[in-house]
């Protein structure tokens, strides 16, 4: 009999029970302080597939400005053909580690192919971006260890530095400057003072996730070459839709310097997952010492496939990335006009920073009754009184829907 019912059969069983405290009381008060402030999530299902210009949440039909499917791929059914026919060959669940029996012919094909997308000697798979970020500066560095972290890194980088016992020192990122002249001349007195700390590791994305901005990639390899520090850069949002190759901010910013570069599978190539690209020495060692690697069962080998098709899209359909860029520079340059943002995003992420979480959620729920999906973005995604909207721009966005959000956000967001 179970204790549930047992307490139902025995009164005096019930009232012990009843008389015990609720060591989960803390959470009313809890809750009802993100309530007060604002901050509370909830949660929608979707009930369409994920398509980067289209979805319905909750029964309604919505022009989505909110998905990281930038090339449009999450549905694209090529990809789609080749997930199903590595089910059918390979069956679902990895069903171990990759050090076990998890890694199948098809993580490792796809492993190859991503190092030879990077120009990089080795390629590592992960289940998720967040277990790449985590497991790669955890195991780089550790207690004698000092990492550099610029301010408005992913929560993953944050949690990987935190971790990782490593001394964190955390750079500053004025988003709003024309110029990180000031950030990388605080970064460079931070790496100048640490001169007792046996390794030293930079990390940073390479576009911001929420505010759109890059990262200043050449200054970057400039200091970890002058002051001896590992280089980590996380190019989440740019894999797969950013550079002439789709490599990238790194493609073009002084790729030499960078010792390791973070990828996703997630975004842009429309599926699940992540890797890390670097020399062969590095990957062997995370290979033996990064935790979310050795110790998360792989990814199915479906996902694999579907990377595989990703990956063969993105090389030989350049044209996606032509027109998210300039579908982008479109949108951003009618929002300024119309005084909705100011020019300091430069990217396919487009923030429209509104200050107080109520006034993001306010502006949200009323695009959304036009008919629009434009995530409200507050604490602790962004700081403190910079809570935003958050339009991502994808190659499936016609010029039409660009020119409607314009004309809704003049009226919402002003």
């Amino acid at each position: 009999m179970k204790v549930g019912e047992a307490a139902r059969h025995n009164p005096d069983l019930r009232s012990y029970h009843e008389a015990m405290p609720d060591p989960l009381d803390w959470l009313n008060d809890a809750l009802a302080d993100l309530d007060e402030r604002t901050l509370r999530r909830t949660r929608a299902a979707r009930q369409s597939p994920q398509r980067g210009d289209h979805l319905v949440i909750d029964g309604q039909s919505l022009i989505n400005f909110g998905s990281n499917d930038y090339l449009g791929l999450a549905s694209d059914p090529r990809i789609i053909a080749a997930a199903h026919g590595a089910i059918d060959e390979l069956g679902w669940g990895a069903g171990a580690s990759p050090l076990v029996t998890g890694r199948s012919q098809l993580h490792a094909a796809l492993e190859r192919e991503l190092a030879g997308f990077e120009a990089a000697e080795a390629a590592l798979l992960f289940p998720t971006g967040y277990a790449a970020n985590v497991g790669a500066v955890t195991s780089l560095v550790g207690k004698g260890d000092a990492v550099y972290s610029d301010a408005l890194n992913h929560a993953s980088l944050i949690d990987g530095c935190r971790l990782s016992g490593a001394t964190v020192h955390v750079y500053p990122n004025d988003h709003a400057a024309g110029s990180r002249q000031n950030d990388l001349e605080r970064l460079e007195v931070l790496l100048r003072e640490g001169g007792r700390f046996r390794r030293k590791l930079i990390v940073t994305d390479s576009i911001f996730s929420m505010h759109g901005t890059y990262a200043p990639l050449c200054g970057l390899t400039h200091l970890a070459g002058k002051y001896g520090a590992m280089l980590m850069v996380d190019e989440a949002h740019a894999t797969g839709v950013v550079g002439e190759t789709g490599r990238g901010i790194c493609e073009s910013s002084c790729d030499d310097g960078i010792t390791l570069r973070v990828g996703t599978l997630s975004k842009a190539l429309g599926g699940m997952g992540g890797f890390v690209a670097g020399s062969q020495k590095l990957i062997d060692w995370l290979a033996n010492r990064a935790r979310p690697y050795i110790f998360s069962t792989s990814a199915p080998a479906a996902v694999a496939a579907a990377g595989l098709a990703a990956l063969k899209i993105i090389r030989d359909e350049p044209e996606r990335r032509v027109s998210v860029e300039a579908k982008a520079i479109e949108l951003r340059r009618q929002l300024v006009v119309k005084g909705v943002i100011r020019p300091t995003s430069s990217s396919h992420i487009i923030p429209v920073i509104l200050g107080q979480p109520a006034r993001a959620l306010a502006a949200a729920a009323e695009l959304r009754r036009r008919g629009f999906f434009v995530p409200a973005i507050r604490p602790p995604s962004v700081p403190e009184g910079e809570s935003l909207l958050r339009i991502s721009v994808t190659a499936l966005h016609t010029n039409q829907q660009i020119d409607d959000l314009v004309a809704a956000l003049c009226d919402v967001a002003r």
